[in-house]
């Protein structure tokens, strides 16, 4: 497959607090995150909260700057044009759209930018409503007289009328109902099916990441902990985070979960990250390895595409 993006050792580190005779803090938000996604592929970061996936995607879409490492788009649009490679798809449908803008404007924003006249932009925004399943008279209502799900729908018409080569979608599904997530997830992925876009898919539902996902990148702290295919990650999982992300997904039936795999305390504060292997204060295979030697992205034994950052990977 054809690479499109290539993140190389990408840190982001956050300047907090700070004042009268107090230095600023620096939270490590990313800590040296190399990562590629190609062309058509879906790639899914997944971790707890704070373990830096949003702060990550909007380093791709441009959103924030990282402090250290490269992001490079092989794109293959010349050089004079001017759509943007990257669009956003926001967590929250509600807040994400400006409420005293008909939808059609919201839509028609990123061509309104590039200088198209008013009669192409409502043109191309009710063919655009027409593929994310709403009807033309949508473009001359306002955000409020829409449900959440139609609101994500027209939030996702407007990342697809700027054309763009890749998607982030941070969340897209976790302000919804759970009847209307499954509506918006296929449309997704016909979405993929049909322009061949590539998503960067940030979410904490597995079950929706084993659904949409070719390859999953798993986030610890800002770092690295895992990163393989969906079916390999989802079937053998390297990392003892990852086996315990998957132990705490709920399940039904006979089985219980082995208490070594479930995560115990409370995620570290970035401010101040364990030595070593960020994981250890909470890893049941933690040993004094571990607490001194921060471990190497490698292949887990056997699998060479399946990489993890463990000095004890299965």
């Amino acid at each position: 497959m054809t690479e499109l993006l290539k993140l190389d050792h990408i840190n982001v580190d956050i300047p907090i607090g700070g004042g009268f005779l107090k230095p600023k803090v620096l939270l490590q938000a990313v800590h040296d995150v190399s990562l590629t996604v190609s062309k058509g592929e879906t790639l899914a970061l997944v971790g707890e909260s704070g373990s830096g996936k949003s702060t990550l995607g909007y380093v791709v879409a441009g959103l924030r700057k990282q402090t250290a490492g490269t992001v490079t788009f092989s794109s293959e649009r010349n050089a004079d044009d001017s759509r943007p490679p990257v669009q956003v798809i926001f967590q929250d449908p509600f807040s994400a759209l400006d409420p005293r803008m008909m939808v059609g404007e919201i839509i028609a924003e990123p061509l309104r930018l590039r200088g198209v006249d008013s009669e192409e932009r409502l043109k191309r925004a009710v063919e655009v409503l027409g593929q994310v399943g709403l009807s033309p008279e949508a473009a001359r209502r306002y955000p409020h007289q829409f449900s959440g799900g139609q609101r994500q729908r027209i939030a996702i018409a407007r990342a697809l009328i700027a054309e763009p080569e890749m998607i982030v979608a941070d969340e897209p599904l976790s302000a919804l109902d759970v009847s209307i997530q499954s509506q918006v997830l296929n449309l997704l992925d016909d979405i993929k099916q049909q322009h061949g876009i590539s998503y960067i898919f940030i979410s904490h539902d597995l079950g929706v990441v084993r659904h949409l996902s070719d390859r999953v990148a798993v986030l610890y702290l800002g770092r690295l902990m895992e990163v393989a295919s969906c079916d390999d990650l989802f079937n053998t999982p390297s990392h003892p985070y990852t086996q315990a992300l998957l132990a705490a997904v709920p399940r039904i039936g006979k089985g219980r979960r082995k208490k070594e795999q479930i995560l115990k305390g409370e995620i570290p504060s970035p401010l101040a990250p364990p030595s070593g292997c960020v994981f250890h204060t909470r890893c049941p295979r933690a040993q004094e390895l571990c607490r001194k030697e921060r471990p190497a992205l490698e292949p887990a034994p056997g699998r060479a595409t399946q990489l993890s950052a463990c000095h004890f990977k299965d």
